[in-house]
């Protein structure tokens, strides 16, 4: 499994009601409401993300509200990877159950800049900053992470061991 994109960079305790404004969640066309992803902290996000681009964040990424929403709009703006010093634990579980791939890992989170090109093998953990010539080591997801990613989801996974 690997993703390549360009990166979109923010900094630490970056919230749910960043990512998805609580104003949007009654909004139930999906579309619309990815519209609004990150556009309290980054009003051209959503204009300038492409399928595959990569969020990397600092320490507790993803706190605040355990709405399942945070991680879905990121993902469903064609983010293949949130990478960060570390997440809240609700929204990993959300990121993992969604089939969203999270990577925590420091060195990255430190040498990123916005705007760099970065390539991931999640099988070896690997984080390779193609602009800078840099590679990061994170935890590689274990088995039954990776089999949940690889279905699109916790569900998609559970039906298809059926």
């Amino acid at each position: 499994m690997e993703a390549t994109g360009y990166v979109f960079k923010y900094g630490d305790n970056i919230d749910t009601d960043v990512i998805i404004p609580a104003r949007y969640l009654n909004i139930s066309d999906r579309k619309e409401l990815v519209s609004h992803c990150m556009e309290d902290i980054d009003k051209d996000f959503i204009k300038k993300v492409k399928p595959g681009d990569i969020i990397v964040g600092g320490y507790n990424f993803g706190c605040g509200s355990s709405r399942e929403h945070a991680p879905m709009v990121i993902k469903e703006c064609g983010v293949s990877c949130v990478i960060a010093k570390s997440f809240a634990r609700i929204f990993y579980r959300n990121a993992i159950n969604i089939g969203m791939p999270i990577l925590e890992c420091e060195a990255a989170s430190d040498a990123i800049a916005s705007g760099d090109q970065v390539k991931i093998d999640f099988d070896r953990g690997k984080i390779y900053n193609i602009t800078k010539n840099e590679t990061y080591k994170a935890i590689p997801f274990p088995e039954f992470i990776k089999e949940i990613i690889q279905a699109g989801g916790l569900l998609n996974s559970i039906k298809e061991k059926k």
